[in-house]
């Protein structure tokens, strides 16, 4: 289990996000929002520190190249989640809503290099339910920026408390980190999961483990 975070809407100010203003071309951030040059002189001093020749043939387009990349996989510092979780329906359901496996990579904050794996959500309604795609939507929006996988998982859950007011909710996130992979211990394979439960999946026993078995009962998932 984490730690409570801090509220995600105070984050989402704080790390300057635009309610509204996304571009069209697959949510990446307007270029207004990212500056897309300083981060290519950065690229060539760092080609530069570790001995290499920036100006290399094969290395010219580089800069730009990780520029570009770099305002794609930071795109969420530039979202709000919450607006994905503001258009829902009222229905009288008050048993579990599953998704399970939704993929997402994400940067690791320390390092700078990139963790994958698949979110599984599940909520209790109190009245509300959002279309499936929107839980998709919000990991999207949420992994698109540096961070740590404990944090992630606690502010995903926290938006599904914050925007519809669900009787519980689960979420658990299973990763392998490139940290851990390719540089310093170097053990690929392992795997960190982490979990956030909160409202009747943290006070009831029953109502945790059923939602750990529906993501984990029905055998090998891979």
């Amino acid at each position: 289990m984490t730690t409570t975070s801090p509220n995600i809407a105070e984050r989402s100010r704080n790390l300057g996000s635009v309610s509204g203003e996304q571009s069209e071309c697959n949510g990446a951030p307007k270029s207004s929002e990212v500056d897309l040059p300083r981060i290519e002189r950065a690229v060539r001093e760092i080609l530069a520190a570790v001995g290499e020749d920036p100006g290399r043939e094969g290395l010219r387009e580089t800069p730009a190249r990780v520029a570009r990349m770099y305002a794609e996989l930071f795109s969420g510092l530039h979202d709000d989640p919450r607006l994905h979780l503001r258009k829902f329906f009222t229905e009288k359901y008050d048993e579990m809503v599953l998704v399970r496996d939704i993929s997402f990579n994400s940067m690791c904050e320390h390092h700078l290099l990139p963790f994958t794996g698949v979110a599984h959500i599940g909520y209790i309604p109190n009245g509300k339910v959002v279309g499936l795609s929107k839980l998709a939507r919000v990991v999207e929006s949420v992994s698109h920026r540096p961070q740590v996988q404990e944090r992630m998982t606690e502010d995903i859950a926290n938006l599904l408390i914050d925007e519809l007011d669900v009787k519980g909710v689960a979420v658990v996130i299973e990763a392998t980190h490139s940290c851990m992979t390719v540089r310093g211990v170097r053990k690929p394979g392992s795997v960190c999961v982490t979990s956030a439960m909160k409202g009747i999946f943290r006070s009831n026993l029953s109502s945790r483990s059923e939602v750990m078995t529906l993501i984990y009962g029905y055998g090998d998932r891979r």
